[in-house]
């Protein structure tokens, strides 16, 4: 039998529970995890983390993969440095990475407009759901975007348009079980008073990861602060009440260490 999959802090505030008994799936059951950042604090850690658990041995899950941010070879060369090869996971249908910095992608070099390019990446990603149910019964599921601001740059300034896509996206939850994971600088938006999309994404997420600097400033062995809003947690009551984890994180070459404030010496 193989091991079990070693749990992180992320994955027990992610799960809302014990790292005895942590699903394999980031976003387990159709949730939606909303990662948030800034300049000072990168948050692509936490979207390479969430890949690899998807892809990990111990899960099922097929990724399908939507790239305004890098191409293929980034995030192959990082994921490798974690031991997870995307290169394998794509050619076993594992993974469906849609590389949308490609000029050609869904007819953009033919002078389509930006609502028709969107329509026609849903349609993709709409098909790709589909086949790969029709492939394995119940096998879950997740779609992946990094990031919803170089999206939205995309979408010409459009917010309205990027989040008509994100609600389809999130429509699948409900008609296929699918997850849904979206990066999104909240620091783009630090001249404006919580603009509407910042605000929907956030309503319709499940869970709020927000990586922050540490409010103390820099430090040479901290990197920054990851604060986890786990919303709908049923507690031994049988109540749904909202979970907030905080704690500190160190970026290593290949892995990141997750810690308390103050547990470091």
């Amino acid at each position: 039998m193989a091991n079990a999959l070693p749990s992180t802090l992320l994955d027990e505030a992610l799960d809302g529970k014990g790292a005895a008994v942590f699903s394999t799936s980031p976003a387990a059951d159709g949730r939606m995890i909303l990662v948030e950042d800034c300049v000072e604090t990168s948050g692509a850690f936490v979207v390479h983390h969430l890949l690899k658990r998807c892809l990990s041995p111990h899960s099922s899950d097929v990724v399908v993969f939507l790239s305004f941010a890098h191409p293929f070879s980034h995030y192959d060369r990082v994921l490798r440095k974690m031991g997870c090869n995307l290169s394998v996971q794509r050619d076993n249908k594992r993974l469906m990475f849609l590389d949308m910095l490609m000029v050609e992608r869904l007819g953009r070099d033919r002078g389509k407009t930006s609502e028709d390019v969107f329509i026609a990446l849903y349609g993709e990603i709409q098909k790709a759901v589909e086949v790969c149910l029709s492939h394995e019964v119940g096998q879950p599921i997740t779609v992946i975007i990094d990031d919803v601001s170089l999206m939205e740059v995309d979408a010409n300034g459009s917010s309205n348009l990027v989040l008509d896509f994100l609600h389809y996206c999130y429509s699948l939850a409900a008609q296929f079980g699918c997850s849904l994971i979206t990066l999104n600088h909240d620091d783009v938006y630090s001249n404006e008073d919580r603009p509407g999309l910042l605000l929907q994404l956030e309503y319709l997420a499940d869970v709020v990861i927000k990586v922050e600097p540490l409010a103390t400033g820099l430090a040479t062995d901290v990197h920054g602060q990851l604060t986890v809003s786990n919303k709908g947690i049923h507690d031994g009551s049988g109540k749904s009440r909202n979970k907030v984890h905080n704690f500190h994180f160190r970026i290593k070459d290949s892995s990141v260490e997750y810690f308390y404030p103050g547990s470091k010496t």
